[in-house]
């Protein structure tokens, strides 16, 4: 089975978009995300000189735009955004380092009218890497914001 692109679903563009592929879509229920980081990724040189590790916020973003996609690919939500509401019990248990790739993924566990709550869960090469209770609103996209 073919799954869209991820900007086919949500906004995120680079350099801020942190998924390659869409490895599982299930509307509304849960998604699974793919995205292999880039050795040579601005952020790397300064996160720390020598000893580059992904940034765990940009983890926590990338399973974020992974639960975007579960939640953005309802019909009644497409064209919209979702934002963050909060981030709960966020744990990191390795680090995540250039060339390696991320295995995310995001259920729902809550969706009620335009906020929500998702479990999500970060790998890399099976072990967990982060895992985090993510909640967000959804929101129409402010056209005056466009550039």
């Amino acid at each position: 089975m073919s799954h869209p692109a991820p900007t086919e679903v949500i906004p995120h563009r680079d350099p801020f978009l942190f998924l390659d592929e869409v490895v599982a879509l299930e509307p509304g229920r849960s998604a699974r995300a793919r995205w292999t980081l880039p050795p040579d990724a601005p952020f790397l040189a300064g996160h720390f000189p020598g000893h580059p590790i992904l940034p765990g916020v940009i983890i926590i973003e990338a399973l974020a735009q992974t639960g975007a996609l579960a939640v953005l690919s309802l019909p009644e939500n497409q064209g919209k955004l979702a934002l963050f509401a909060g981030i709960e019990k966020a744990r990191f248990r390795r680090p995540v380092r250039p060339g390696e790739t991320l295995d995310l993924e995001c259920a729902l566990t809550r969706h009620r009218g335009p906020v929500g709550e998702g479990q999500a869960v970060a790998r890399v090469d099976g072990q967990v890497a982060c895992q985090a209770t993510l909640r967000f609103a959804v929101t129409d996209a402010d056209p005056s914001a466009a550039g």
